[in-house]
């Protein structure tokens, strides 16, 4: 039997409902910080779900750098406008947008590099590799590689996030739809440098 008060702690610890905290406990047989990974991971499997789901509503975050050289707009979707408007929400979308100042994506995910940028890419590397005395299928690992490489720089969701490296973008977002409970997603963006 878990005591009442374990699961008060854990549920003011996490936030996650009353239930899902006594399950929790029951589960790691009472230890708390077993119980709050435990959580965790749930919440990832909740976001997961939750990523299928419209997202019909959002806001546009903006960020313009101090010296007025870099301006970001982006569009961050979620599912209800009562979310657009929490600061959590805001908070996201202005830290993403910091983000694409910081790093300069090209793409919001892997899916919408244009498939002549992709064979492009592979043509290059493929060149870089033709005299390396290397077997064809090597070549061909080393090429997908490098282009993962190539995603993981210029596709936003695979960035290393410029404010914490231990994430990616795309798991910044994912640990915000755990805890807001909806479906979150950015559409697209636009990053101005004055000159360019």
């Amino acid at each position: 039997m878990i005591d009442a008060k374990l699961v008060k702690e854990l549920r003011d610890r996490t936030g996650a409902g009353m239930m899902d905290c006594k399950k929790a406990l029951e589960e790691a047989n009472g230890d708390m910080e077993q119980a709050i990974e435990i959580l965790r991971k749930k919440g990832i499997a909740k976001a997961a779900k939750k990523a299928s789901r419209e997202t019909g509503d959002g806001i546009i975050a903006a960020y313009i750098h101090f010296n007025k050289r870099i301006g970001v707009l982006v569009e961050l979707n979620c599912e209800t406008d009562f979310v657009a408007r929490t600061e959590d929400f805001q908070e996201l979308g202005n830290k993403i947008a910091m983000h694409i100042a910081a790093m300069s994506p090209r793409w919001v995910r892997r899916e919408d590099v244009p498939q002549e940028v992709i064979e492009k890419e592979k043509e290059i590397y493929r060149d870089q590799l033709k005299d390396s005395g290397k077997p064809e299928h090597v070549i061909e690992k080393i090429v997908e590689g490098k282009l993962n490489k190539f995603f993981e720089e210029n596709c936003l969701y695979e960035q290393k996030f410029a404010f914490d490296e231990d994430k990616t973008v795309e798991e910044l977002i994912k640990e915000s739809i755990a805890k807001i409970g909806e479906n979150i997603r950015v559409s697209r963006f636009v990053k101005y440098t004055v000159g360019e």
